[in-house]
């Protein structure tokens, strides 16, 4: 079959032929789309742990079971405690095999029904970041109908769907963008305004217009952290669930403790989180942002799309093309 495999250090991955690999007790998947996220730069990149030549990429998949389309979740082994995941636990794509190929081979437990309202882009777009974004919005975040939510970073996978998300539930939702243009998109998709973080004291620019926040959920960290302890409301949560602007500093622990606001880290979701996931995006009928669908065998293209950052969304690869 035709796959993207990892094959060292480099910009792309390796378009090969692979043999089927899958065992009596998997479950065939016949992939028509797959999406894909800023963990595929980094594993080329070589930053990334269990580096394995061969094994193909992706962790975002849409594909037929027989007559059926399916979902899949996007990682293997959670484990039985809903609050962490066990020792075992795998994104798909890395160590084990993904979703850029024709098919994958994968558990019946990992396998959903693709919610109906979503198109062949969207649903493959969803897996990942929708996870990511619903346990960091609700199972860590908490967030409620009428609360105040920032998103930090808007354009990116996980960004979009939390914010998506929050704007579905009845939340008022802020973003962060160090570029104007994605604000804007953000607030035609139902946010309700934001700010740029490349403005010295960004914080203060976004007291001006809001209030204060019940739940942040950012994906940078960095230096400026403590802007975002300077915007909470009192007993807020912060859920950390990237770090791209690096490593936390001069956090104040005044604001931390007499504010009682929580920060805690939060990454993917259990197959509990998947599921609820599925069932809200279809309830609200949330539709996940897709940047752009290329041809699988554009997949170049699609990589250099991602790499540039400046999509607003998910960049999609068709498999039927």
């Amino acid at each position: 079959m035709k796959a993207l495999t990892f094959d060292g250090i480099s910009d792309y991955p390796y378009l090969t032929h692979l043999e089927d690999y899958g065992t009596d007790e998997q479950v065939m998947v016949d992939l028509t789309a797959s999406a894909l996220n800023h963990r595929d730069l980094w594993i080329l990149k070589g930053m990334y742990a269990d580096l394995t030549p061969g094994s193909v990429m992706g962790a975002d998949g849409l594909g037929l079971v027989g007559d059926s389309e399916v979902i899949i979740y996007p990682a293997i082994d959670w484990g039985q405690n809903e609050r962490i995941f066990g020792p075992k636990f795998r994104a798909l794509g890395m160590p084990d095999h993904g979703t850029f190929a024709d098919r994958i081979y994968t558990d019946k437990k990992y396998i959903f029904d693709k919610p109906n309202h979503l198109t062949t882009a969207e649903a493959a777009a969803l897996p990942l970041a929708g996870l990511t974004a619903y346990r960091a919005l609700f199972t860590k975040g908490d967030a409620k109908v009428g609360d105040n939510v920032l998103i930090t970073g808007i354009g990116g996978g996980v960004a979009l769907m939390a914010m998506s998300m929050a704007v579905a539930l009845g939340c008022n939702v802020y973003v962060t963008s160090g570029d104007q243009d994605k604000i804007d998109k953000a607030i035609s998709l139902g946010a309700k305004g934001g700010v740029s973080y490349k403005e010295d004291r960004w914080h203060k620019s976004l007291q001006k217009i809001v209030e204060g926040f019940d739940v942040i959920v950012d994906g940078a960290a960095g230096p400026d952290f403590n802007n975002n302890l300077s915007v909470c409301n009192p007993g807020a949560n912060i859920v950390v669930y990237g770090g791209t602007a690096g490593k936390i500093n001069n956090v104040s622990p005044q604001l931390l403790f007499w504010k009682q606001v929580s920060i805690c880290g939060s990454t993917m979701g259990s197959l509990g989180d998947f599921s609820d996931m599925l069932d809200f995006i279809s309830k609200y009928k949330v539709t996940p942002v897709v940047d752009k669908v290329y041809d699988f065998e554009a997949y170049m293209q699609a990589f250099d799309r991602l790499a540039s950052g400046n999509q607003f969304g998910k960049v999609v690869l068709n498999h039927n093309s």
